[in-house]
């Protein structure tokens, strides 16, 4: 009986052992010699074949290394002296032919299938479904709850008939085609609050909220009159139950970064409607876990209405805020309770209810060492203290026991004070002072000044900064759609390590989301937010927690080595291609040979692809994959029966 045969496209559970290669005696006869001329031969072939393949280009050092495998590669001039310098530019102006729905392996690359049109919204870690499996109680079923193994699809998830590329920022901040997110229910539903209107083909985003009647412009301009937005000291803000996040996109014009997010909940789409606008945003709940974010993360948190119940379960969700919040950072809410004289009769809701709600927020804010600023007309201000110095003694049973304030990712809420860095003064600010932005961005942060990253120096700090500036521009100088204005809006750096990646796009008009894989040996969450910018925790073994066709541009930076034996490639890149906009781009880093089979998956997931020497020439190992996702959307009519069906 024969053996079993040697799978057709790569699979990262394959393993040459003795079951897949039986040894037999009658190996060793076989004439080495023959075999080495058959295989100079053969080699010589393919590399003249090969060499004809790319045209003018200058062979690649590729062709060396991995001998006898077919192969499309650009390679670049030489570009050691001046890494902008103009260099062979790719290009995929070649290639958009008819998507077919075939499936299989055709010529050795497993092809992958579009899903049946209802997975166009798929979130898999979200999923409305699955999630009416687990405990209703402080809404854990709204958590990330995510599919074993053999519940992955294996098939493309597709775009809704008539989709079409984002409006350009700063046009989309007001404006997105319905075609792209076809949900009317939110016209209907906050129809009196102006949070957004449906105008033929497009959707108007007015900037109303349901407490921010003037629009949500106005609304940043009174916190303004009460704290100040100006000078650079607030730059990254969280808004816990976002909507369509009118108010993190209005503060984007006064220089501030805010992580929007919200649950998938009857208030259908609110995360997609953010990010087709242009806007951070990630899909999340306050319920049993941390926020996936570090401590100390954010200069300003808001909830206006959002619906948390603050005052219950002994404080938990006002003490998770405080963890995220910088020292000498604000809580600002609107909504009830707040000003409940005037409205407790258009919420519905008695006096001595709200009034108990109130005082009860008022109790746990004073637990917390939170000083109120100012409660005027709908707002309310909170800050948090600069340190513990003064309140550490009388609070000391609250205080949560020795931890790591970072970690969190899948960690559990605790009902406790997580205390901040020890100081010597009361003057003194915990975990050191910031620079305002933008100097911020490049100040070396105090989680490394400090020495608790480990083997992060200020030095190497400055270095990487450099480095990653010289690569990006490198990047534009390849491909000359990163340079044009408007082309890309929402980035995502997979493995952001120190954020260098996102500091150098930013004189764009683009934002980025900074991955720290919770795989990655060292968290350097922390730092990336004392640089002024934004992102969260996520292990690439499980999907993103957000909507398909969400990001412009994604960037990989040795995630398939970091992934090396924990989770299958071809799932990483079936979530890439989920959370990628159609036309969307690919730049993946790593060892050429790892690259040689991603780029076999690329194929079979229909991305035109091409990859391309270092930036430091064609003797470097290490390479990288341009990538780009064909267009293609469901039919104009679709009988989801008849339809490829996805594949577990």
């Amino acid at each position: 009986m024969a053996g079993p045969k040697t799978p057709p496209y790569y699979s990262p559970t394959y393993k040459k052992n003795g079951a897949n290669f039986p040894s037999s005696p009658h190996s060793t006869r076989i004439n080495v010699y023959t075999l080495a001329i058959t295989f100079t031969v053969l080699c010589s072939i393919a590399y003249f074949i090969g060499r004809g393949s790319v045209s003018t280009f200058p062979a690649s050092n590729v062709a060396a290394t991995i001998p006898c495998i077919p192969l499309k590669i650009t390679s670049t001039t030489d570009v050691s002296n001046n890494s902008s310098a103009s260099s062979t530019q790719v290009d995929f102006t070649a290639s958009h032919g008819d998507d077919e729905e075939g499936e299989g392996v055709v010529d050795g690359v497993k092809v992958y299938p579009p899903c049946d049109i209802k997975y166009s919204e798929y979130t898999p870690c979200e999923d409305p479904h699955r999630s009416l499996k687990f405990n209703r109680d402080r809404l854990i079923y709204r958590e990330r709850h995510c599919p074993d193994k053999s519940q992955l699809l294996k098939c493309r998830v597709p775009a809704p008939y008539g989709y079409k590329k984002p409006f350009k920022w700063p046009k989309s901040r007001d404006l997105a085609w319905y075609a792209n997110v076809p949900h009317k229910e939110l016209t209907v539903e906050k129809a009196v609050q102006n949070w957004i209107r449906k105008e033929g083909d497009k959707f108007r985003f007015p900037g109303g909220g349901t407490m921010f009647p003037n629009g949500a412009d106005a609304y940043v301009d009174d916190i303004d009159k009460l704290i100040n937005l100006k000078d650079g000291s607030i730059r990254t803000a969280i808004d816990t139950g976002c909507g369509v996040a009118s108010w993190g996109a209005y503060l984007l014009s006064r220089d501030i970064l805010a992580m929007s997010f919200a649950p998938r909940d009857t208030h259908e789409a609110q995360v997609q409607f953010a990010l087709e606008r242009g806007v951070p945003a990630l899909i999340g709940v306050l319920a049993s876990k941390r926020l996936p974010y570090p401590s100390r993360a954010f200069d300003m948190a808001h909830c206006s209405r959002c619906l948390i119940p603050w005052n219950q379960y002994n404080g938990v969700y006002l003490m998770e805020v405080d963890r995220v919040l910088r020292p000498g950072g604000y809580w600002i809410l609107s909504g009830p309770p707040i000003r409940w004289r005037k409205y407790f009769k258009g919420w519905e809701r008695t006096r001595d209810d709200l009034n108990d709600e109130q005082t009860r927020i008022e109790e746990v804010a004073k637990k917390l060492c939170w000083k109120k600023l100012v409660e005027k007309d709908d707002i309310a201000i909170w800050q948090k203290p600069y340190n513990h110095y003064q309140c550490k003694e009388q609070k000391k049973k609250s205080m949560c026991p020795a931890q790591d304030p970072d970690r969190a990712w899948y960690t559990e809420l605790e009902t406790c004070i997580t205390p901040m860095p020890e100081v010597s003064t009361d003057e003194d600010v915990a975990g050191g002072q910031l620079e305002k932005w933008p100097k911020r961005l490049h100040a070396i942060p105090p989680r490394i000044s400090s020495g608790t990253v480990n083997g992060v120096t200020a030095e190497s700090f400055e270095k990487d900064s450099q480095l990653w500036k010289k690569r990006v521009g490198y990047y534009k100088s390849v491909d000359h759609k990163l340079n044009q204005p408007g082309r890309y809006r929402n980035l995502l750096d997979m493995n952001a390590h120190l954020g260098g990646f996102a500091a150098a796009w930013v004189n764009d008009p683009v934002w980025v989301m900074n991955i720290v894989p919770a795989e990655a040996e060292v968290n350097t969450l922390g730092v990336i937010y004392e640089r002024g910018l934004v992102g969260t925790y996520q292990s690439w073994c499980e999907a993103m927690s957000t909507y398909p066709r969400t990001y412009d541009l994604l960037h990989a930076d040795s995630i398939f080595t970091m992934y090396n034996d924990r989770c299958e490639m071809e799932d990483i890149l079936l979530e890439m291609d989920r959370i990628l906009r159609p036309e969307g781009n690919v730049i993946i880093r790593e060892d050429v040979d790892i690259l040689v089979e991603v780029k076999k998956i690329s194929d079979g997931l229909n991305w035109n692809s091409q990859i391309m020497d270092h930036e430091d020439g064609p003797m470097e190992r290490e390479k990288f994959l341009f990538a780009e996702k064909s267009y293609w959307t469901t039919p104009k009519t679709q009988d989801s029966k008849n339809t490829t069906r996805p594949r577990f």
